[in-house]
C-alpha cells in the first residue's frame, strides 16, 4: 500500500501515523531503535513494515498481483500498492469518518512539523500543493503518480510508465481483491496497536 493506506492504518496517534509514513524512507534494523525517533515513531514504523508482509501474504493482494500484466509483473507491487490508494480514496467513507481532504489536510501538517529524510522532505512541497493523497480518487492521478515513480524512483529502465491503464481494464475485479483485502488490513493493524498500548 501507498501513503494513503498507511497513513489511515497507523491510527490517530500523529507519531504513529509519523512512523507510517515514513516506512518507505527510513531503512534498516528498528532494534535498537534509532535515537532520532520516539518509541511511537518505531511502532508506526514497524507497523509499516508488517502490513507490507501482511499484504504480500493476502490471498487478494497476490491475486491482485497476477492481474497486472507480464510486461509490468515485476512491478506489479508497486502498481496494486498505488491501485489500492485509490480505491481506499473512492470508498474513503468506508473507513473513515472524516471527509478525505481534512484528513490529507491533517498528514501534510504533520509532516510539515516534522524532521523529515530529505526525500520525502524533497517531494513534500508537491505531494501538499497537488493533494496527492485526496486526487488518488481519481484513475488519471493514479496513472501520473505510476508514471512518475517509472521516471524518478527506478533507477534502470522499466516498463511501468502506462500501468494506470491496466487500472481501467480490470477495474471491477481490482476493486474486489480491494474490498476483501482492505478490512483484514483494517483489523490487522488495529490488533497492532491495541497490543502495544
Amino acid at each position: 500500500m501507498n501513503y494513503l493506506a498507511h497513513a489511515l492504518l497507523a491510527g490517530p496517534d500523529d507519531d504513529y501515523r509519523f512512523g507510517g509514513l515514513l516506512g518507505d524512507f527510513v531503512k534498516g534494523p528498528l532494534s535498537p531503535a534509532p535515537p532520532q525517533f520516539s518509541a511511537a515513531v518505531v511502532q508506526g514504523l514497524l507497523l509499516h513494515r508488517r502490513t507490507d508482509s501482511f499484504a504480500d501474504a493476502h490471498r487478494a493482494f497476490a491475486r491482485s498481483r497476477q492481474r497486472v500484466s507480464v510486461e509490468r509483473r515485476r512491478y506489479s507491487g508497486i502498481v496494486v500498492d498505488m491501485f489500492y490508494d485509490h480505491f481506499l480514496a473512492a470508498h474513503w467513507a468506508r473507513f473513515s469518518t472524516q471527509p478525505l481532504e481534512s484528513f490529507s489536510a491533517a498528514v501534510y501538517a504533520l509532516l510539515s512539523r516534522r524532521r523529515l529524510p530529505d526525500r520525502l522532505a524533497g517531494i513534500l512541497p508537491r505531494m501538499r500543493q497537488e493533494d496527492w493523497l485526496a486526487s488518488y480518487r481519481e484513475p488519471a492521478a493514479v496513472g501520473r503518480a505510476l508514471d512518475q515513480i517509472a521516471v524518478h524512483r527506478l533507477k534502470r529502465s522499466n516498463t511501468l510508465s502506462g500501468a494506470g491503464g491496466e487500472l481501467m481494464q480490470r477495474y471491477a475485479q481490482f476493486e474486489s481483491d480491494f474490498l476483501e483485502f482492505f478490512p483484514a488490513a483494517v483489523a490487522f493493524a488495529e490488533h497492532f496497536r491495541r497490543q502495544r498500548a
